[in-house]
């Protein structure tokens, strides 16, 4: 419930139709709570933009808000994005696992029994 109410007062501090595009795909990750990833493509749909996981890429590319949580974002098949040699690859696998996540080889493990995604928390049946 604590996630439902973090993504919709995410989107909603202003009125959607008055917030860009880059600001609703910056609004969707912040709204990603500690401990828990997205991919792209996800944080695309969510900000009302499905298909596009490459503008939400380039947009958290040219970000310079260091309070931003980027590293809560990976490719759909749970690996990261970056070169396994390149000091963003170290920077977010090192803040992931600050988080408690679980990374192993460059991709996310998830948990097993771990249902309860940002996904699956706004999209159950009630």
């Amino acid at each position: 419930m604590l996630t439902r109410i973090m993504a919709d007062t995410a989107l909603s501090e202003s009125p959607a139709s008055q917030l860009s595009p880059e600001q609703r795909i910056l609004a969707a990750v912040r709204a990603v709570p500690p401990g828990q990833v997205a991919s792209y493509g996800v944080i695309a749909s969510r900000a009302g933009l499905p298909g596009r996981a490459r503008w939400v890429a380039r947009v958290l590319a040219s970000s310079d808000d260091p309070a931003l949580p980027w590293h809560r974002i990976v490719r759909a098949d749970g690996r990261i994005a970056f070169p396994p040699a390149s000091p963003e690859f170290r920077t977010q696998c090192r803040r992931l696992r600050a988080e408690g996540v679980q990374v192993q080889h460059g991709r996310i493990r998830r948990l097993a029994g771990d249902d309860e995604t940002l996904d699956a928390l706004l999209w159950r049946p009630r």
